[in-house]
């Protein structure tokens, strides 16, 4: 009979270790991690290409150096702003990272529309490469960006379920994630001009 309640006990411990939640929390944090570092890798892709694109640019239309200074400054910018893992759960510093990739978006943008001028450009090889190497880039930022969401978003809802909770606030005590939020201009209906 001792036995049995030996094997018994030593069951409900092992279960309670099982269920609750220590080494799911650790492992979903890992995940936001990867998901961010996955944005950053596609972030530094783009910045990769931008200073290529402006060369290419600049051969056919050197006097949109404002358009081009513009493009380049905002890359500047934006790979100066460095977040460590530490920071997702700091909204200040997310949105000072977000502020930054929004600059580099509004300054393509503009590229984008000098490309419009000059239809030269817009035959040449070299920047139809880099046209699509971009895109790809934007899609790859994109995808990235809803990954690390939905790994916010499972990490977020694990630390607050129970009996995960009880987990975190007693032995863990990992914070909330940040999301990626979209920029404030991006909410502002594009208007379409034919």
């Amino acid at each position: 009979m001792k036995k049995i309640v030996q094997i018994v006990a030593l069951l409900l411990t092992a279960s309670l270790f099982w269920g609750c939640g220590y080494n799911s929390l650790q492992t979903k944090e890992e995940g936001v991690f990867k998901a961010w570092a996955d944005i950053e890798a596609a972030l530094q892709r783009r910045g990769d290409l931008i200073p290529n694109l402006v060369e290419v640019v600049k051969g056919y239309a050197a006097h949109e150096k404002e358009t081009l200074q513009a493009v380049i400054d905002a890359r500047a910018k934006a790979t100066s702003v460095n977040l460590s893992t530490a920071d997702l759960s700091n909204p200040a510093m997310m949105q000072s990272l977000q502020a930054a990739q929004g600059e580099i978006s509004s300054a393509l943008s503009r590229l984008l529309l000098v490309v419009e001028r000059y239809p030269d450009l817009k035959a040449n090889q070299n920047f139809l490469d880099l046209q699509h190497q971009l895109e790809g880039s934007e899609n790859r930022i994109n995808v990235a960006r809803q990954r690390y969401n939905q790994a916010v978003e499972e990490f977020n809802s694990a630390i607050r379920r129970f009996p995960a909770s009880l987990t975190n606030n007693l032995l863990l005590k990992l914070e909330r994630k940040e999301y990626f939020k979209a920029d404030e201009s991006a909410k502002a209906v594009p208007k379409v001009t034919f």
